[in-house]
C-alpha cells in the first residue's frame, strides 16, 4: 500500500511530503526523503521487548515488570533527572512534565546542549522570525551562519531556500543569493554566492563589524576582522541591505562556541539593524525532529522552556544550575530517566561516568551508546512510523504525525502514563 504525505521523524525540517510503501507491518520503500530520513523510516534495528541488566548480562523482561522496576527506581531517588524528550511526540513530553512534578525531579531536554543559548538570547531581545513557508515564497537572500544544511538538514535547501521556487521567487537559483559563514569550507559553502571564512571564535567580532557597517560606520571597522577582510564585510552588508527579504539560519557553531548566547544576541541585533533597511528574519536550525516541541510543551505547562527543577515544590528555572550537564557534573543526580535521546554519545566524559554509577532507565526503541550504561531499556513505537503524535517544526509550526504501520508496540505516551500511574499509586495519591 502506498501512503502519501507522510511526515519524516528525523530532523527539525519535518518534511511532510514523503511517499511510503508499506507491506504488512514493514516499510519497504520511501520516496522524497533524504538519506537520513529514509534510513530512519526503513531501519529495522529496534529492540523487540524491554531488557534489564542482570549482572554483566542482559535479560528480556515484560513491559509491566519493566515499568514496575522503573517506578521503584524513581521512587527511591532523592534527585532524579528526566532527560531527552526531543525525539518523541508532544503528548509524551506533557506526561514527562507531570511525572517530574510528581517526584520532585528535574526535567531537561537536549536543548540544554544545543540551542539553549539561542533561547536565552531570545528571552533577552526577542525573535524576529517567520515560517519556512514565508522564507520559501519571499526570501531572495539566505545566510547560513555556522551551519551546514547539506549534511545536517539535507532537504532544507531544496524545500525552502537555495533550490526552492517560491511565489515571489520564480527562478530560485537565479533570483536567490546564498551566503555561508563558517570556520571551514563545507559542501554548503561550495554552492554559496559568497563564503565568509572566519577564524574559530570570531563570530561575535564579525557580527559586531557587520552591525557597524549596516549602521553606516564602516570607518571604525579594522582592515580585517577574525580573518575576514573589511572589503568583503562591506560587500556582504550591501547584499543584505539590497535584498527584498533576507533570512539568517544559524547552527550550533554559533551557540556552542565562545560567546554562546551573546553570539546569538548579536546576530538578532544585526537582524534588527537590517530591518531598518529591508525585511530580515533569523531562525535557529533545530536538529532533533521535536526539540522545538519540547520547548513549547514545557513552556505551556511550567512557564519555562527547559531545565525545570521541581525539587522546591514549584517550577524553578536557572540554566547553569538546573541544566542536566551541571547537575551531573556536580554529582547530584541519583537516578535518571532518559526518553528518546542518547546522552552517553554526546555528554562530556565526566557526566557519562556519573551516569554509569547511578540507575539509568532508557525509553527508546533502539540500542545505542546509553544502552551500555543503563539498567533498564523499554522500547516504544516511533511517532510518524508506528505511533501518532504532534510535533513542532523548527519554525514553530505544529504538525500531526500519522501512524502508518501497526507493530503492536506501545508508544511513549502509553509507557509514561503507566509509569506515572504506578508512581502515583505507590505514593498513595
Amino acid at each position: 500500500m502506498l501512503i502519501k504525505d507522510v511526515v519524516c521523524p528525523f530532523c527539525g525540517c519535518l518534511c511532510d511530503d514523503l511517499d511510503v510503501e508499506v507491506e504488512g507491518d514493514r516499510i519497504i520503500r520511501v520516496d522524497n526523503a533524504c538519506t537520513l530520513g529514509s534510513s530512519t523510516m526503513v531501519g529495522d534495528h529496534r529492540l523487540k521487548n524491554p531488557i534489564r541488566r542482570n549482572g554483566t548480562r542482559w535479560e528480556d523482561t515484560t513491559y509491566d515488570a519493566a515499568i514496575e522496576e522503573a517506578a521503584q527506581i524513581l521512587l527511591d531517588a532523592d534527585r532524579p533527572v528526566l532527560y531527552g524528550w526531543s525525539s518523541t511526540h508532544g503528548e509524551a513530553q506533557s506526561l514527562g512534565v507531570h511525572l517530574a512534578e510528581l517526584i520532585g525531579g528535574v526535567i531537561d531536554s537536549t536543548t540544554s546542549v544545543c540551542h539553549g543559548p539561542s533561547i536565552l538570547a531570545i528571552q533577552e531581545v526577542g525573535h524576529p522570525g517567520c515560517t519556512l513557508g514565508q522564507v520559501k515564497n519571499r526570501a531572495d537572500l539566505i545566510i547560513y551562519w555556522a551551519s551546514n544544511p547539506i549534511d545536517a538538514h539535507p532537504r532544507h535547501m531544496s524545500r525552502y531556500t537555495t533550490y526552492a521556487t517560491g511565489f515571489f521567487v520564480q527562478d530560485a537559483q537565479h533570483d536567490r543569493k546564498v551566503i555561508v559563514v563558517d570556520t571551514r569550507r563545507t559542501q554548503s559553502a561550495d554552492v554559496a554566492d559568497e563564503f565568509l571564512k572566519i577564524k574559530p571564535g570570531g563570530d561575535y567580532a564579525v557580527l559586531l563589524a557587520l552591525r557597524a557597517i549596516v549602521r553606516g560606520r564602516a570607518d571604525v571597522v579594522p582592515a580585517e576582522v577574525a580573518g575576514v577582510s573589511r572589503v568583503q564585510l562591506i560587500r556582504v552588508a550591501e547584499m543584505c541591505k539590497a535584498a527584498k527579504f533576507g533570512a539568517i539560519f544559524f547552527g550550533l557553531g554559533l551557540t556552542m562556541t565562545a560567546g554562546k548566547n551573546k553570539n546569538v544576541r548579536n546576530a538578532i541585533e544585526l537582524t534588527d539593524e537590517l530591518n531598518r533597511h529591508t525585511k530580515f528574519i533569523i531562525s535557529p536550525m533545530r536538529g532533533h525532529w521535536n526539540v522545538y516541541g519540547s520547548n513549547e510543551v514545557f513552556t505551556w505547562m511550567t512557564g519555562y522552556p527547559y531545565a525545570i527543577d521541581f525539587s522546591r515544590g514549584i517550577a524553578f528555572y536557572n540554566p547553569g544550575e538546573t541544566t542536566v550537564i551541571d547537575i551531573l557534573s556536580r554529582g547530584e543526580c541519583d537516578a535518571c530517566l532518559v526518553v528518546a535521546s542518547d546522552p552517553a554519545a554526546h555528554f562530556p566524559r565526566s557526566c557519562v561516568e556519573h551516569l554509569a554509577k547511578i540507575p539509568v532507565i532508557q525509553i527508546d526503541p533502539h540500542p545505542n551508546a546509553t544502552t551500555h550504561i543503563c539498567r533498564l531499556q523499554i522500547p516504544g513505537s516511533v511517532a510518524g512510523i508506528d505511533a501518532a503524535g504532534t510535533a513542532y517544526r523548527m519554525d514553530g509550526v505544529p504538525i500531526r504525525m500519522k501512524s502508518i504501520i501497526n507493530t503492536g508496540i506501545p508508544n511513549d505516551t502509553e509507557i509514561l502514563q503507566k509509569l506515572y500511574n504506578r508512581v502515583r499509586e505507590a505514593r498513595g495519591e
